[in-house]
């Protein structure tokens, strides 16, 4: 990308902030992100990404778009009803940002795939709903070395892990095994509010835009809680786990990953 009139209009209010600058956009411009999901997570993370002049995005969603989903997936338009999320997402990245160069994988994220696609981009953002494929994020990210935004929402909260790996702890140094279905229920039980999701997806593309252009602090080892209904957010804590079965000093999963650690529902987002 180059700076030509119009790009240095439109970045015009990052170059004024002291902690991107010049330096910092040319670092976005140069940056890939891939987004496993273009659901209610999936849809602010990657308008603001797109926004922020990261310059090649990655979106990978094996569902089609359905009516229910359009209260909290922002990035498509009713006419997208029955379409795969991942073209209609990429359409309307397009749309916003005719420049950027958007890459569609209307398929499902599987421990086959995963590797090779994070080694093609520069971070990772986990915008999936389900507690497998978020594994398999973490799995594929520590494998690959590639940083990974987690983050997870529901009714009208959500939080939100950074992970580095190398330098943080990951989503298995807090929850070393993947939960069962029965203990996370899905939007489709209990609900969500749009806004919910707004909010933790646009802070994870904020998390990912400042691990790109290379803004201090650097993210990692705090774990974000969200209640939008109390209007409260705080920070946990999260140890590095020395046993960690993905990051730990003797880790039992690694590359190749095994579709059997994720079960059959690996690969759904949200």
């Amino acid at each position: 990308m180059n700076w030509s009139e119009e790009n240095t209009r439109r970045y015009d209010r990052n170059l004024r902030l002291a902690e991107l600058g010049r330096e910092g956009q040319e670092r976005l411009f140069r940056s890939s992100v891939l987004v496993v999901g273009a659901g209610g997570l999936g849809s602010p993370a990657l308008l603001y990404l797109a926004a922020a002049g990261v310059g090649r995005i990655g979106v990978i969603d094996g569902d089609r778009l359905d009516l229910s989903n359009l209260n909290r997936q922002v990035i498509h338009a009713a006419a997208s009803v029955g379409r795969w999320k991942a073209e209609s997402a990429a359409d309307a990245l397009r749309a916003f940002r005719p420049d950027l160069d958007v890459e569609a994988f209307p398929s499902m994220l599987t421990p086959e795939n995963a590797c090779a696609l994070f080694r093609g981009y520069d971070a990772v953002v986990d915008a999936s709903d389900n507690f497998p494929t978020k594994f398999l994020c973490n799995d594929a990210a520590v494998a690959t070395r590639r940083p990974l935004v987690h983050a997870g929402v529901m009714r009208f909260g959500g939080q939100m892990l950074t992970v580095v790996p190398g330098e943080s702890p990951c989503l298995r140094c807090l929850i070393p095994e993947i939960p069962p279905r029965t203990d996370s229920p899905g939007a489709s039980q209990v609900g969500i509010l749009g806004a919910a999701a707004g909010i933790v997806g646009a802070w994870q593309a904020l998390e990912a835009v400042k691990l790109l252009a290379g803004i201090p602090p650097r993210p990692g080892g705090r774990l974000l809680i969200v209640d939008a209904l109390t209007g409260e957010a705080s920070f946990r804590s999260v140890p590095r786990d020395p046993d960690c079965p993905a990051c730990g000093g003797s880790p039992r999963i690694g590359e190749p990953l095994s579709p059997a650690e994720y079960g059959q529902d690996a690969t759904r987002p949200e």
